[in-house]
């Protein structure tokens, strides 16, 4: 894998620049109706670390800040590592005490090691180089640290089958457009089902397991077709000119039109959250 420098002396890794491109351009809608984590995960990390309130959260892959911010109030401090200036943007309009952003790599975020009490990846360890960020969240934890990489179940259950059955097929249907136009020979990308055997196989942590978490959110018609539009290969499709017809898009509105509307109903998330925790002295 490849490094180099930009000018301004940060590190810039040529190996995940489609990655990175991926996630660029779209950061204000992807904010916007793209979920927080879930309100119990603070409690159950705080637990596994047997911390009551941490003095530092690392947050790799942070984006737009959403799994960052969420740590407001429940930690001393919360770092958002991650490399995409677009994102970085974005993450930076929301001031809130304690959180800060630098721009990094999960496998090479700068930090000094030690200094966290958790090491969380929201959504985002699909993206990362597995060995490299296992190496790094137990570099940067103290002994007994925990390190949490969790991601939802797409889509949310909106109660409405109808609706959740036209939004996997337009994702199955994006998915397929994707591999035709040849966008994934550009992007480096590891299968979720594969990260817990991943993270037992680093050797970087004491234990292993997955747990799942569930929350209830909020939602309309207009905002679950706003979350088919901030998935990275629907974006890429409509980078790439592709119509929404093609991609499902049309279908998938008029479905959460004509049955969910503009009225505010109960999503159910699923989140499937992958812990280690790093070994005591």
């Amino acid at each position: 894998m490849q490094a180099t420098h930009d000018a301004d002396g940060g590190k810039r890794d040529t190996g995940f620049e489609g990655n990175i491109a991926r996630f660029t351009g779209f950061s204000a809608h992807y904010d916007e109706v793209r979920p927080s984590p879930p309100p119990a995960l603070a409690t159950l990390l705080c637990r596994m670390a047997t911390v009551e309130r941490p003095r530092l959260v690392v947050d790799l892959g942070s984006g737009t800040g959403l799994s960052t911010r969420y740590w407001a109030g429940k930690a001393d401090a919360v770092i958002g590592v991650e490399p995409s200036d677009s994102m970085r943007v974005q993450a930076v309009q929301v001031s809130l005490p304690g959180v800060s952003y630098r721009k990094g790599f999960s496998h090479d975020t700068g930090l000094p090691e030690g200094i966290a009490d958790l090491v969380t990846c929201a959504q985002s360890l699909h993206w990362m180089d597995p060995e490299g960020t296992f190496r790094e969240a137990a570099r940067l934890l103290r002994p007994g640290g925990v390190f949490a990489a969790f991601d939802y179940d797409w889509p949310p259950a909106t109660g409405v089958w109808q609706v959740d059955q036209a939004y996997e097929r337009c994702m199955k249907i994006a998915r397929d457009l994707e591999r035709r136009h040849g966008v994934t020979e550009q992007l480096r990308q590891w299968e979720k089902e594969g990260h817990l055997g991943r993270m037992r196989d680093s050797g970087q942590f004491a234990y292993v397991r997955e747990v799942l978490v569930h929350h209830v959110d909020d939602g309309t018609g207009d905002r679950l077709s706003g979350l088919a539009t901030s998935q990275g290969h629907v974006q890429t499709l409509q980078k790439l000119g592709v119509g929404d017809d093609e991609i499902g898009l049309t279908e998938l509105r008029e479905a959460c039109r004509t049955m969910l509307g503009n009225n505010v109903r109960p999503w159910y998330w699923s989140c499937r959250v992958r812990l280690g925790v790093t070994p005591r002295d």
